[in-house]
C-alpha cells in the first residue's frame, strides 16, 4: 500500500533527527557569521549546497507557464495583498530566504557562501533570524552550538519561515502556523504529535534537496507532484456513494472543513487606511486591526473555507501588467469549471486587500516600505512609489516609472487548503452540502441548484 511507504519514510525520518557523524570535531568555530559556518560546510558538501542552489527555496523564482504566457516567478518577483513586494524591501523580507546577505538586486546568486545550511538544519531550536537582517541570524545566536548539531529538518525548521509568513504568525496561508509545530489530533490527524508526527518531508517528499510541492500565490504554474493519492486509494471509502464524488470533489473539500484552527489568520489587509495619526486597535484574539504603519486588517478564527473549481493551474497577476481599478483584481487565482474534466471542487483561503496602484499607468505600484525613504520611514506614499519602482528590476526592465498620480484598489488572493486535516468523523456530511446544507454555493460552481435534490437542474456534468 502507498500509505506504508510514506510511513517507512516517516520512521527513517524520525529515528534520528541528528546527524550520525560528530561535527563537534569537524565545525569547532566560533564564528562571526552564518557564511563563515558555510564555508566550513562546504568542505564535505559542496555537492548538496549545489543542489540546494538550483531549486526555488534558493532561486525564488520558477519557469512556469500561465495561459498565456511562460514567466519566471516566485517570491522573488510576485506581488501579494500582504507585504506586496520584496523590491527595495530585501533586508525585511530575505529574512525568510535560506541565504545570507540579499540586501537588494545586486544579491550574487552564484556565492555558495550565501547559501544557509543551517536554517534547515538546525536541531537546537535556537537559530533564529534576524527579522531586518537580510537573511543573518541574530547576533545572539551561538553559531558553533547549531552548526555542530545539525540534523534532518523537522516540521518547526520549515515552519520558521512558512507559519509565519506575511509577516507574522498565521498571517498568510491560514493552515499553516505555529500551532502545527506540535499539533494534537483536532489540528491534524497527519502531523498529530501523538499520532502519525509526520514530518514536512513525509509528504514533501525532497530528493537532491529539491523539495515536491508548490504554493499557488507564488507559483500559480508549477507542478506540483504532491496529492492525497500519493498515500491513499483514489476510491479511499467503504461507502461507494462517497467515492463516487471523489471525480469531482478534492479531498481537502470534506476533510479540512475549516483553517485556522488555533490561531486567527489574517484575512484582510486595507493598506489605503495606514498614514493616520490615530491610536492601534486590536480585536478580541488580541490581533492588530489597525496600525498606523500599515493599515487596517481583519483577523479570523475557524475559518469556513472558499470553494472553487481547480484544474492544477492557475493564473496570477505579473508586475507591470494592466488592470482595472474598477474592478477587483486577482492577483492569484485557481482555474477549471464545470465543464473541465481535469478540475475538482477545492477549498480556498481568499485574502482580500487594498493597495497602491500607479493611477495613470493602471499597474500595481511595488512600493518602498521598509528602510530610508520607505512608508514606515516618511509616511508619503508617493516617495515610497517612486524608490519601490526604481528598485523593481521588472520595472526597471520595461522602463515603467511613477507617474507621480496613485489610488487604491481592491485585491483578492486565492490560497489552497492543504493541511489541518481533521479526523474523519469531523469531516463534513452529506447534509452540510446537500438539502438545507449551505455549505457550497451551488450557482457560483455552475449548478441550477443542489444537484442531489434535483438531477435534472445540472446545468452542465463532468460529462458533458
Amino acid at each position: 500500500m502507498k500509505l506504508l511507504s510514506a510511513l517507512a519514510v516517516l520512521l527513517l525520518l524520525s529515528s534520528s533527527a541528528q546527524a550520525a557523524f560528530n561535527h563537534k570535531e569537524a565545525l569547532k568555530g566560533p564564528f562571526a557569521n552564518g557564511p563563515e559556518v558555510t564555508t566550513q560546510c562546504l568542505t564535505c558538501h559542496k555537492e548538496h549546497a549545489e543542489e540546494f542552489m538550483k531549486s526555488s527555496h534558493w532561486t525564488w523564482e520558477l519557469e512556469q507557464k500561465l495561459p498565456d504566457r511562460t514567466v519566471m516567478r516566485g517570491k522573488k518577483n510576485s506581488i501579494n495583498n500582504f507585504c506586496v513586494s520584496i523590491s527595495g524591501n530585501e533586508p525585511r523580507c530575505t529574512s525568510c530566504h535560506a541565504g545570507y546577505g540579499w540586501k537588494d538586486s545586486t544579491f550574487d546568486f552564484k556565492d555558495m557562501t550565501k547559501v544557509d545550511c543551517l536554517v534547515c538544519h538546525d536541531t537546537t531550536g535556537t537559530y533564529i533570524k534576524d527579522p531586518a537582517g537580510a537573511g543573518e541570524a541574530l547576533a545572539r545566536v551561538n553559531l558553533a552550538n547549531v552548526a555542530q548539531n545539525v540534523g534532518a529538518p523537522v516540521r518547526d525548521n520549515c515552519g520558521s519561515c512558512h507559519f509565519y509568513g506575511g509577516g507574522g504568525d498565521a498571517v498568510k496561508h491560514g493552515d499553516l502556523d505555529s500551532s502545527m509545530s506540535y499539533p494534537d489530533k483536532a489540528t491534524d490527524v497527519h502531523m498529530d504529535t501523538d499520532g502519525n508526527d509526520f514530518q514536512c518531508q513525509t509528504c514533501h517528499v525532497t530528493e537532491n534537496h529539491q523539495i515536491t510541492g508548490n504554493s499557488m500565490g507564488v507559483s500559480p504554474g508549477g507542478e506540483n507532484k504532491i496529492g492525497c493519492v500519493n498515500c491513499h486509494d483514489a476510491a479511499p471509502h467503504k461507502n461507494k456513494k462517497l467515492n463516487t464524488h471523489t471525480a469531482t470533489v478534492a479531498c481537502q473539500t470534506c476533510h479540512i472543513p475549516s483553517f485556522a484552527k488555533n490561531e486567527p489568520t489574517k484575512m484582510h489587509w486595507d493598506w489605503s487606511q495606514a498614514g493616520q495619526d490615530l491610536p492601534e486597535t486590536t480585536d478580541q484574539y488580541g490581533k492588530h486591526t489597525f496600525m498606523k504603519k500599515k493599515g487596517s486588517f481583519i483577523w479570523q478564527k475557524d475559518v469556513k473555507p472558499q470553494y472553487a473549481w481547480f484544474n492544477g493551474r492557475a493564473d496570477a497577476y505579473m508586475a507591470g501588467d494592466k488592470m482595472d481599478p474598477t474592478k477587483t483584481v486577482k492577483l492569484a487565482y485557481p482555474l477549471g469549471d464545470i465543464r473541465d474534466p481535469k478540475a475538482k471542487i477545492y477549498p480556498f483561503k481568499v485574502h482580500t486587500g487594498k493597495q497602491i496602484y500607479d493611477a495613470k499607468l493602471n499597474i500595481l505600484i511595488t512600493p518602498k516600505t521598509y528602510g530610508e525613504g520607505g512608508y514606515w520611514d516618511k509616511f508619503d506614499w508617493d516617495l515610497a512609489a517612486k524608490l519601490g519602482m526604481e528598485a523593481n528590476p521588472t520595472m526597471v526592465e520595461k522602463g515603467l516609472k511613477y507617474s507621480g498620480q496613485h489610488g487604491f484598489v481592491e485585491t483578492e488572493m486565492w490560497w489552497r487548503i492543504n493541511h489541518m486535516v481533521s479526523p474523519k468523523d469531523k469531516a463534513l456530511q452529506c447534509n452540510d452540502c446537500h438539502n438545507k446544507g449551505e455549505r457550497l454555493d451551488w450557482k457560483a460552481l455552475g449548478y441550477d441548484g443542489d444537484p442531489m435534490k434535483n438531477r435534472k437542474g445540472i446545468k452542465h456534468t463532468k460529462a458533458d
